[in-house]
């Protein structure tokens, strides 16, 4: 993250709106994969693939050992993804329930 900060605070919150408008403007796997694939470095895009393969396993009720050893991911980021999963914002439990999971 950077240390300094050229936009204003209601200059970030307009940025972060125009991100998010553009990502619901993508409509196939395809077109998503490709704008992240731009937007995102490679360690970048993986680490956001393991967090959401992890809240997956933990919708499935698996344990931090379980997901650990299916995807490699450390159990610190299992634990951070399963705090943010119960008392984040909402957004993994949002499309979690969109999907059936």
């Amino acid at each position: 993250m950077k240390d300094h900060r050229v936009l204003t605070a209601g200059e970030e919150v307009a940025a972060e709106e125009e991100l998010f408008a553009a990502v619901l403007k993508l409509q196939t796997i395809s077109e998503c994969r490709a704008f992240f694939q731009d937007l995102c470095t490679p360690a970048e895009l993986q680490a956001i693939k393991d967090r959401w393969n992890v809240a997956e396993r933990l919708a499935e009720g698996r344990t931090y050992r379980e997901i650990h050893e299916l995807t490699g991911v450390s159990v610190t980021t299992i634990g951070r993804v399963a705090r943010y999963l119960s008392s984040g914002s909402g957004g993994y439990k949002t499309v979690l329930k969109r999907i059936g999971k």
